[in-house]
């Protein structure tokens, strides 16, 4: 199965960084692909992206209304958008 990583976050941390990392799983799962999104919400980090896990995805999608440290994705395809897109255009995204 193809394979996209990404991170969600908001500067609340609380809604639509859960909301936004759930629409594009959905979206994924719904074209083909095995969507595994970090998020970096109230509580903290969540289902945090591994090495393993950046290398093997075909593309990163950042859906965040913060600053999201992208290092560890160099020379992946990336889409960067805001939380709220990430919500009303999953589908797009993906």
């Amino acid at each position: 199965m193809k394979k996209i990583v990404g991170v969600a976050s908001c500067p609340a941390g609380i809604a639509h960084t859960y909301l936004a990392a759930e629409s594009l799983e959905k979206a994924g799962k719904k074209h083909g692909y095995e969507v595994k999104m970090e998020t970096d919400g109230a509580g903290g980090v969540s289902n945090k992206l591994t090495k393993e896990d950046i290398a093997e995805a075909e593309a990163v999608i950042v859906a965040a209304d913060t600053t999201v440290p992208m290092e560890r994705f160099r020379g992946k395809p990336m889409l960067s958008i805001s939380t709220g897109d990430a919500i009303r255009k999953a589908e797009q995204c993906i």
